[in-house]
């Protein structure tokens, strides 16, 4: 029983670590694996799947984010906006492969909403680079 409640801080952990929330599911993880309560494939699948989720409530916020951009509470900065385009408009859905790395990744994902690509796009994206990343925090811990 331990385990099912390990993994459900775990799926929370991942899915608020997707949005613009900080969090530290790679952490998490790591305590999970490193003290063995839940198999390293069922928590690899459990964090790609919560941080998948996460990623995907950015997408959809940015489906409608663009009439809102300049509004002050909108989560980027016109500078910070104009970077994050100049990446997607530069690398296009490719862009969402570095979806998993810290800072850059959740706005990525918030632009890909913006610019309205299609969820049959994003998602695969968005799992490969999301479920790397864990494979290989899962990797590591491994490795000790």
């Amino acid at each position: 029983m331990t385990a099912v409640w390990e993994l459900a801080g775990l799926f929370v952990s991942a899915f608020t670590s997707a949005t613009l929330l900080p969090g530290s599911s790679e952490a998490v993880l790591a305590g999970i694996l490193a003290f063995g309560t839940a198999s390293l494939w069922s928590a690899v699948m459990v964090a790609t799947l919560g941080n998948t989720l996460g990623s995907l409530v950015n997408w959809g916020m940015g489906l409608f984010a663009a009439q809102f951009r300049h509004h002050r509470r909108f989560p980027l900065t016109p500078e910070r906006y104009e970077h994050y385009s100049a990446i997607y408009a530069k690398w296009g859905v490719w862009s969402l492969l570095l979806s998993w790395t810290p800072v850059i990744g959740d706005p990525l994902t918030v632009v890909a909403g913006v610019m309205r690509t299609p969820l049959w796009i994003v998602l695969p994206l968005v799992v490969l680079a999301k479920g790397a990343r864990y494979i290989a925090v899962a990797g590591v811990v491994q490795m000790f």
